[in-house]
């Protein structure tokens, strides 16, 4: 039976307005962020830039501490995506592969730290830092982000090493690979859509966090881009030309990084969501 036309056209049209209302702000500040100055406090709207200047952002990367909170944000959150693939890789093949005591204890307990908000610990990790003398340092920030990214990292690798049969892996080491070999060469690659997936997310997790750098880390010299982003907006105030293109440089990795992984990425959530 032929579907009626307004049901072959609702989903259609509900996909469109629900694009159009995630896309219009991202479009809106990267066309403010190209903007005169003049186009910007205009009464009319300028939907599209004809004059495009680049002083914004030339403001935006002369401000103070900006290249040096750069490359903070990248080492931090490019370390604590390394570190929390290493240890979820070991930690979802332990979980997937081996039966033990304690087991299901062990997934309830990443689930819990999955849905708790990290915000209510701040106090206390704020306290850990301070008697380890370890506040205005990265070290700190890359090993909580680690944490942050860690469960739901696990969880998502399980899936995928539990959907790879156990027969290739034996057939592996029944040629001869031991078994970290046979890990490495038959079950890693196969691993490459939830590797994707769970390094994006933790990127995205890393790069946006702000209420822990903003405890620990009060130097400049030792904070990253959104405590940057924040006190930015306060120095230039009404600038909006200048605060949109502040918020386009700090939008464009993640936009970057998603625009390489997002086939991947979305087909690496929804496999690691359905098997194991």
């Amino acid at each position: 039976m032929k579907r009626s036309l307004f049901g072959r056209l609702w989903p259609n049209v509900t996909a469109v307005l629900l694009f159009i209302g995630f896309v219009f702000p991202v479009y809106w500040m990267f066309a403010t962020a190209f903007k005169p100055t003049g186009d910007i406090i205009s009464e009319t709207p300028v939907w599209f830039p004809t004059d495009v200047t680049f002083d914004h952002f030339k403001t935006a990367v002369d401000a103070d501490h900006f290249w040096t909170m750069v490359a903070n944000s990248l080492i931090v959150t490019v370390l604590a995506v390394v570190f929390s693939l290493v240890v979820a890789l070991l930690g979802a093949f332990a979980l997937a592969r081996m039966r033990f005591k304690g087991r299901r204890g062990f997934i309830i307990g990443f689930m819990c730290a999955q849905m708790a908000p990290w915000e209510v610990m701040i106090i206390a990790i704020y306290m850990i830092v301070r008697d380890a003398s370890m506040l205005n340092s990265l070290v700190p920030l890359t090993l909580f982000y680690t944490m942050m990214i860690l469960p739901f990292t696990i969880l998502t690798l399980r899936g995928f090493v539990a959907a790879v049969p156990k027969e290739l892996e034996e057939s592996a080491m029944v040629d001869g690979c031991t078994r970290p070999q046979a890990f490495r060469l038959v079950i890693l690659p196969l691993l490459a859509p939830g590797l994707m997936s769970t390094s994006m997310f933790g990127f995205i997790t890393a790069w946006n966090e702000f209420p822990l750098v903003l405890v620990v880390n009060k130097e400049a010299g030792a904070q990253t881009l959104p405590l940057w982003l924040s006190s930015f907006q306060t120095v230039f105030g009404d600038d909006w030309g200048a605060t949109m293109a502040a918020s386009s440089l700090f939008a464009v990795p993640i936009l970057i990084l998603f625009v390489f992984l997002q086939r991947k990425a979305v087909s690496g959530l929804t496999a690691g969501a359905v098997k194991g």
